[in-house]
Order: C-alpha cells, then structure tokens, then sequence
C-alpha cells in the first residue's frame, strides 16, 4: 500500500468564537478574519509539513483546490504543487483535485499540470474533481451543467496530453483552434488521474469505465460508507467487464497517534470536533445546490450522511471509523482491521486538520511514521487483478 499525506492548510488561526454568528465557513465568510501575517506563517508551516512528510517515509505528499473558506487555504493547489516539486525529490505530489468545471480555460491545468511532471521528473498525480457545491455559488456557476463541463474539461486535458499537436477542439463549452501543448507530461502517456468524490454514483460508473480505470478516493465518511462505496466500484467495474484491482481504491482519513488512547483523544478532541463541527459544516442548499447531482445519488448521499447532520463528538467519529485515533499499536489496528474489509491501496492520512498546533501535529506524524507506517506499507492481496494507470 501506498501512504500519502495528505494537508487540508485550514485557517487555523480563525477566531471560532467571534465567528459564531456565522453558519459556515464557507463562501460568505467575511474576509475580514483572515490575518495575513498569520496566513503567511500558516502556509510556511504547512508547507515544510508535507516536506517533512518524505524525510518521514510517507510514498506521498497531497494537497487540494477550494475556495473562499476558511476549511482549506488552497484555492489554487497548483501553486502549493510547485513549490513541493523543488523542495523535494522522491515522493509522488498528488494535486486532489481541480475542480474542472470551474475552469474556464482548462488547457491551462493541462499546461500547469504538466509543468510540474516534467519539474519532478514524473511524480505528479492528477487529481479531477467537480468540486462542492459551494463552489458554484463562489463563482456563479450552474450546477446542472457541472457533469457535462466536467467530462469535456477531462476529454480536452487528456488530448491535451496525448495527441500530437496543433489540433481543435469543439465542444459544447470549450472550443479551441488550436491545442498544442507546451511542455508534455514527462509520464506516458500522462499522470495518473485520481478521482476523490462523496459517493456520487455517477462519479463512480464514470471512474470505473474501462478506459479509464481511474483510482477512485473516498473522502472523510464512515467506515462503513466508505466500504460501501468502495464495494461500488468494484461491483461497477464486475458490470463493465473486469475486475478492479486494489490500486484503484483509496481512502482519506483524519488520523493522530499519542502515547496512550486516552492522551491521543484529549490531544485531538478540540481540534477534531472544530473541524467536523465546524470548518466541515455548512447549509444542505450550499452542500448540494439544486441540479448538482442527480436525484439517485440525492437519496443515497442523503441516506448515507444522514447521521452526520448533527454536531459529532470524538469518541462517535472513532466508533464510526471516521477518525483513527489512539497509540500507534491502537493506529496500526484499526487501518489494518479496516483494509481487510475494503482492500484498498492507497491510503491517504489527514494528519492535521482543524486547529491542530504545529508541535502536536509534527509528534504525531513522527510516531506514525516510526510505528505505524512501515507496517501499513507493507499491506498487499497476493492475488490484485491488473488495472489499467
């Protein structure tokens, strides 16, 4: 198994409790609570966590793209990506994902994407998303046209990466005279693309068509949901004609390791709960603007996160397998009790989240990393079926 780890770079910083009075934040946030000088040490920190992430052993470092919240501090992760690719030299630098129907101009994260491959000499994962439905009240965008703006922002990408140019391109939203990329992808015929989603049951059969194969990541959701949706794509790609091998599953999920289970659940416990209660939470019409998705995936996202409406203690996100918390001996049991159910080879470890302080976080990395990782690591089926990059 390959462990990446994974940085959210939320404002941690932000004042929760004059921020009360604000439902979510998310999108209408004022920006008023951002402190610059604090944002700077922020991104400096985070920054030298996810290098510090390969001197610990970790196979990966992951960032990701959202916008005007205080959740994550990434609104453009290719920025965060290019700093990585200098300042190291063998993990994979996965970017989870751009939001593609954001873009108005998706050449440019072919072009940018491709940049950073040749940079690290073909470390680069290519992360696709839809991005939330916040996103589109951010920038204005009609949420029924997401799918279709998606798939034909993907379509000119992997042209973009694969055909020899100049050609045009001429679709329903994009339409190009010439495409003609400058530099192409180091790796052949391109990065591997990753596709994090909650569920969607269109993101899955989209993921798992036989030409694209594509490693599908399930995002902070219970164990149990994450199983689920897993099993999914599995069961998808059985319909489509073949078996999905174990590298095309993952899953991300918040983790902390401390010197005994009781001192990891103090550590963490204000921490955790602000960012689930807080920096997560945000009104269902934002979450899921009308016309996001269809109404299928509604019911069984719906279904699915019905129990996560309410405020969520601790103690109930470690007993839903929402966050793996504890001693490393505590740690290394529950991800492998959790592989044997789901199978999956790349884990992608949340090892700050919320207001987590730099020496808490940074402990915890170093004893996961001696404790935990090498055993995680080592996690493999003898009988994977092959699966396409």
């Amino acid at each position: 198994m390959q462990v990446i780890l994974f940085h959210l770079m939320s404002y941690a910083d932000l004042d929760f409790e004059a921020t009360k009075e604000h439902e979510t934040v998310w999108v209408n946030l004022p920006n008023k609570y951002f402190d610059p000088v604090k944002g700077h040490q922020l991104y400096n920190r985070y920054l030298d966590e996810l290098e510090y992430g390969e001197v610990l052993g970790f196979d990966g470092v992951a960032v990701n793209e959202h916008h005007q919240t205080a959740y994550g501090l990434m609104p453009s992760p290719v920025v965060m990506a290019s700093a990585l690719a200098r300042r190291t030299k063998k993990v994979k630098i996965a970017i989870l994902g751009s939001a593609l129907p954001l873009r108005e101009h998706p050449i440019t994260v072919a072009e940018e994407h491709a940049m950073i491959d040749v940079i690290t000499g073909g470390r680069l994962i290519s992360g696709f998303v839809r991005g939330i439905g916040a996103e589109y009240h951010t920038f204005g965008i009609n949420p029924t046209i997401s799918h279709d703006r998606f798939h034909e922002a993907h379509d000119l990408i992997v042209q973009a990466w694969t055909r020899p140019g100049p050609f045009s391109f001429t679709g329903r939203h994009y339409n190009f005279e010439y495409v003609n990329l400058w530099p192409r992808p180091f790796q052949n015929p391109h990065p591997p693309i990753w596709v994090p989603s909650q569920g969607s049951k269109e993101t899955i059969d989209w993921a798992a068509l036989p030409d694209h194969r594509y490693t599908y990541l399930q995002t902070f959701s219970p164990a149990a949901v994450v199983e689920k949706y897993l099993q999914s794509y599995r069961d998808t790609a059985q319909g489509y004609g073949y078996e999905a091998a174990d590298s095309q599953l993952g899953w991300a999920v918040p983790v902390y390791v401390s010197d005994t289970d009781d001192q990891a659940r103090k550590e963490a416990k204000v921490h955790f709960e602000l960012f689930r209660n807080r920096l997560l939470k945000m009104p269902i019409e934002m979450l899921l603007p009308p016309g996001y998705t269809s109404r299928d995936s509604l019911k069984n996202l719906m279904k699915a996160k019905a129990s996560l409406s309410q405020d969520l203690t601790i103690d109930k996100a470690i007993e839903m397998g929402m966050f793996v918390c504890g001693t490393a001996d505590t740690v290394r049991q529950m991800l492998e009790d959790h592989w044997s159910k789901m199978h999956f080879d790349n884990l992608l470890t949340m090892m700050h989240f919320g207001s987590l302080p730099q020496d808490l976080t940074k402990r915890s990395m170093e004893m996961f990393a001696k404790d935990v990782l090498p055993h995680i690591q080592k996690l493999k089926r003898t009988e994977p079926a092959v699966a396409l990059a």
